[in-house]
C-alpha cells in the first residue's frame, strides 16, 4: 500500500510539473488520468502491479 501510495503522490506531482512548466496542458493530464483510472480495471493490473512492485523492490536493494 505504501508503494501505491508514493507513485500516486509521484506521478501527480510529476503531472503538475509537467503542466506548469512544460508544454503538457490540462486536456493532456485528464487523458493520462483517465487512461490510468480504466487501466486500473482492466485484467492487466495485476500485472503492472507486480511489474512496478518489481521495479520498486529492486530500487530498495540499492546500496549507495
Amino acid at each position: 500500500m505504501a508503494i501505491s501510495i508514493s507513485a500516486v503522490m509521484l506521478l501527480g506531482i510529476l503531472v503538475f510539473v509537467f503542466v506548469r512548466k512544460s508544454g503538457l496542458n490540462a486536456a493532456h493530464a485528464i487523458v493520462c488520468s483517465l487512461f490510468g483510472f480504466f487501466l486500473a480495471s482492466t485484467s492487466m493490473a495485476p500485472s503492472i502491479n507486480r511489474f512496478v512492485n518489481g521495479v520498486a523492490d529492486m530500487i530498495g536493494q540499492i546500496r549507495f
